[in-house]
This record gives structure tokens, sequence and C-alpha cells, in this order.
């Protein structure tokens, strides 16, 4: 067998110490890596999951929900332990890096909704009910339901069971938006076969071609809501 020249072994050992001596990345993306022990690789979520998708959502909605964590309005342990300590300044870059992801959605997971649920849901989703004062959902999250920037998150991608326990969350008071909260309004006029029928409908729904929020409404929001348009968002 024949022996590593001696000048060989020494380059690999420098070149190896080299490697070991040099610092680490510091960068947002290398920072944000332990999101994705929850949020998927890159903030993308699986559809069969609880954990939302937060690659691509608006930077304004992101902002505000890392707020709502660190300031008690949206109650997860760990998420707040996380937050508590961050500044604003630091959950505006936050928001900004995963708002700039343009990654592909997963294809929807098979629904076990029956027909006459699916339809129930889509009549909410499309037309509200006005004799409740329920809007429809995309009179404010868009016609192609992927949201509207810089604010309004999109409901299309995300797993059933997190769908149902943000309803959950609203209808039980632990999940709070900035005043007026309207999706905790909207929520106490829903029953949970509502809210069931339309979780099911936006879980079954593929993603459409573009599936980037909107760059607006064309007409008014048809409740005040605090987060939406607020002074605090990410400019």
């Amino acid at each position: 067998m024949s022996r590593i020249p001696r000048f060989v072994l020494l380059a690999s050992l420098l070149l190896w110490g080299s490697a070991q001596a040099a610092p680490p990345e510091d960068s947002i993306a290398q920072r944000l890596l332990p999101c994705a022990a929850c949020h998927g690789a890159e903030g993308r979520a699986t559809s069969d999951g609880f954990y939302p998708r937060i690659a691509g959502k608006p930077a304004g909605y992101l902002y505000h929900q890392l707020l709502n964590f660190r300031e008690g309005r949206r109650l997860n342990a760990q998420m707040s332990y996380l937050l508590e300590r961050q500044s604003d300044a630091y959950l505006r870059e936050m928001a900004q890096y995963f708002s700039a992801l343009s990654l592909p959605y997963p294809a929807p997971q098979p629904t076990q909704a029956d027909a006459a649920r699916l339809q129930h849901g889509l009549q909410l989703v499309r037309q509200g009910d006005a004799a409740r004062g329920v809007p429809a959902c995309n009179d404010c999250h868009g016609q192609k339901m992927t949201g509207v920037a810089p604010d309004i998150p999109g409901l299309l991608g995300l797993p059933y069971d997190y769908l149902v326990a943000q309803f959950g969350a609203w209808r039980e008071g632990t999940r709070h938006g900035k005043a007026p909260d309207c999706m905790a309004a909207i929520t106490a006029r829903l029953s949970p076969e509502d809210i069931g029928a339309v979780a099911a409908w936006l879980a079954a729904q593929p993603m459409p071609a573009d599936p980037h929020p909107a760059a607006s409404l064309p007409q008014a929001l048809p409740l005040d809501c605090g987060s939406v348009g607020s002074k605090e968002g990410v400019q």
C-alpha cells in the first residue's frame, strides 16, 4: 500500500483546521433555521400537518402574528417564549424574510367531507350569510383566497386541523387580533358545522397558478379590522 506523501497530509490538516476555525454563517436564513422544526423547511409546511405554512404569506400579516404571540394575544407557550425578547425591528425582519420566499405548494390532502358539506363551505366562502352578518371569506381574503398584501393572509394551502383549531381559538378567546378583532366577531356568528364545512372546503382546494397575495381588494372591507392597514405593519 502506498503511503500518503507528507506534504499532502500536512496540507490536508491545515485545510481541515481552517475549516474548523471558520466562523459560522450569520444570516437571517441561518438564524431562522429552527423555525423549520415546526413550520417545515423554509417555512413551507406540508398540507397534512397542524402547523401552518408561513413562506410567502404577506409580510404585514406575519409581523402582526409575531407581535400577537409576543404580547399574548395568541396563546402558544413555545412561540411566546421564543419571541418575548425580540424587538419590533427583528420581528419585521423575520416577517419580511419568510414573506419573500416563493416556493411550490404541495397538493391538498384528500378530503373526507361529503358533497353537501363541501357545498355548504363553498357557499360561506363565496357568499357568506347576510342574515347572520357573516361576510364571504373572499370579501377580505381575496377572490383567489391567496390573501391581500400586506396584511391579509391566504387561506388555501392550510391543513384542515389547523384551520379548525384557529376558529376554535377565536371562539374560546385564546386567539385575538388587534382591536377591533374582526375574525373573533365573525367566528362568534358561525356554528361548529359552519366551521367544519369552511375548513373542509378550503383544505381541499389546490393552489391557483399564481399563488401570490393580491395587491389590493376591489372594495372596502365589510368589517373594521385592527390589524389591516395598521401603522405597525411592515413598510
